[in-house]
C-alpha cells in the first residue's frame, strides 16, 4: 500500500483515484470546495462529477493541500493546463525530493508552447529532481468509474519512473502500457481535443459519417505533422495516446470537447457553451496553442487554422467548413508521408 495525492477531484481526478483505490492504496484527493469534501469522506459520492457511482472508502478528501500531501509517495495532478503551473508552486514547500509527479491532463500552454510535463519541470527547478510521468489514452472518467475495461500509456523520460506508475495502476479492469515517447504521448492526448471539438461541431452542423472520417483522418495526419516536427515518434500516433484518444474523444458524448463543438455547430456562443458546460474545455484553450505553435514552427494545420478562425475570429462554422473542402487539390501522400518511418535501403 502507498500513499498516493490525487490533487484535483473533477470527475477523472476522482476516477483514478477510484483506480489506486481498488489497487489498496491509501488516497489522499485535493479539492478546493469544503462542501465537495464534505460529501466525499461522509457519504462517498462525487455527485456533480460521477453521478451515481460510490466512491472506495479509502479515498479521503482535503482542502488543505498539506494535508493531501503528507508522506505522499506519489503525486497525481488532474487539473486544468491553465492551473498546472499555480498548483505545482502551492505544493513545492510540501513535497519530498525524488516523488514521482504524475499528471493526467492533456493541453498546451498558448504562451509558451509548453507541454505539460515542461510546464511543471520548469516550476520545480534544479532543486526538485523529481520525475515527471504523463499518464494518457483512450479514457472517459464516465466508464472508469464504472471500472469498463480500459488501457492507458504512461511515459516518461525516467523509465524507472514510468514503470513504477504502472504498477501503481494496473489491474484487471485499467491495463496500463509503457512508451519511451514522451513528447509524442503528450501531443497526442493534447491535439486529439482539437478534432474531437470539430467533430463535434460537425455533427451539430448535422453531417453525416463521411465528415467524420474524414475529419478524424485528417486531423491525425495534421497532429502527426506537428508531432514529427517537435520531435516525436512517429509510431506513437498510431497508438493509445493518438488514434485510441483519437477515436474515443471523436465519437462520444461523454467527451466534453465533442459536446462543446455540438453545441456550436448548432448556434451557440462560446460563452453559452462554456457557461452549459460549467467545466473546463481544454480543446478551446490547446487550438489556441496548436495554431500559434504551428505558424511558429512552419507546419500547416488547416483543420486546427479553421477551427481558430471559429472560436477566435468569429467566422462562422459553414464557412470553414466550405474553405476547408475548397482548398487546393493535393495527394494524400504529402500529408501522410511522415506517419511512417522511412525503411528505404536507399535502392528503391
Amino acid at each position: 500500500m502507498s500513499k498516493i495525492a490525487v490533487l484535483g477531484a473533477g470527475s477523472w481526478g476522482t476516477a483514478l483515484a477510484m483506480v489506486l483505490a481498488d489497487n489498496g492504496h491509501n488516497v489522499r484527493l485535493w479539492a478546493r470546495r469544503e462542501d465537495q469534501v464534505t460529501e466525499i469522506n461522509e457519504l462517498h459520492t462525487n455527485k456533480q462529477y460521477l453521478p451515481g457511482v460510490d466512491l472506495p472508502q479509502n479515498i479521503t478528501a482535503f482542502t488543505n493541500i498539506e494535508l493531501a500531501l503528507f508522506e505522499s509517495e506519489a503525486i497525481l495532478l488532474v487539473v486544468p493546463t491553465k492551473s498546472i503551473r499555480t498548483v505545482v508552486k502551492a505544493i513545492l514547500p510540501h513535497i519530498r525530493v525524488g516523488v514521482p509527479i504524475i499528471h493526467a491532463s492533456k493541453g498546451i500552454e498558448p504562451s509558451s508552447s509548453k507541454r505539460i510535463s515542461e510546464m511543471i519541470e520548469e516550476e520545480l527547478t534544479s532543486e526538485y529532481p523529481n520525475p515527471v510521468v504523463v499518464l494518457s489514452g483512450p479514457s472517459h472518467a464516465e466508464e472508469v468509474s464504472c471500472r469498463q475495461p480500459t488501457t492507458v500509456t504512461v511515459s516518461s523520460i525516467n523509465m524507472d519512473a514510468a514503470e513504477y506508475v504502472q504498477d501503481l495502476f494496473m489491474n484487471q479492469s485499467f491495463r496500463v502500457y509503457t512508451n519511451i515517447d514522451l513528447i509524442g504521448v503528450e501531443l497526442g492526448g493534447a491535439l486529439k481535443n482539437i478534432i474531437a471539438l470539430c467533430a463535434g461541431l460537425t455533427d451539430g452542423l448535422g453531417f453525416g459519417d463521411n465528415a467524420k472520417a474524414a475529419l478524424m483522418t485528417r486531423g491525425l495526419a495534421e497532429i502527426a505533422r506537428l508531432g514529427i516536427k517537435l520531435g516525436a515518434n512517429p509510431l506513437t500516433f498510431s497508438g493509445l495516446s493518438g488514434l485510441g484518444d483519437l477515436i474515443v474523444t471523436c465519437t462520444s458524448v461523454h467527451s466534453r470537447n465533442w459536446r462543446a463543438g455540438n453545441m456550436i455547430g448548432k448556434g451557440k456562443s462560446i460563452d453559452e457553451v462554456l457557461e452549459h458546460m460549467g467545466m473546463v474545455v481544454e480543446g478551446i484553450r490547446t487550438t489556441e496553442a496548436a495554431h500559434l505553435l504551428a505558424k511558429k514552427v512552419d507546419v500547416d494545420m488547416p483543420i486546427t487554422s479553421a477551427l481558430y478562425d471559429v472560436l477566435f475570429n468569429g467566422k462562422k462554422p459553414e464557412d470553414a467548413v466550405e474553405e476547408l473542402m475548397g482548398r487546393v487539390k493535393k495527394h494524400e501522400g504529402e500529408d501522410l508521408s511522415g506517419l511512417l518511418p522511412n525503411t528505404s535501403n536507399g535502392n528503391a
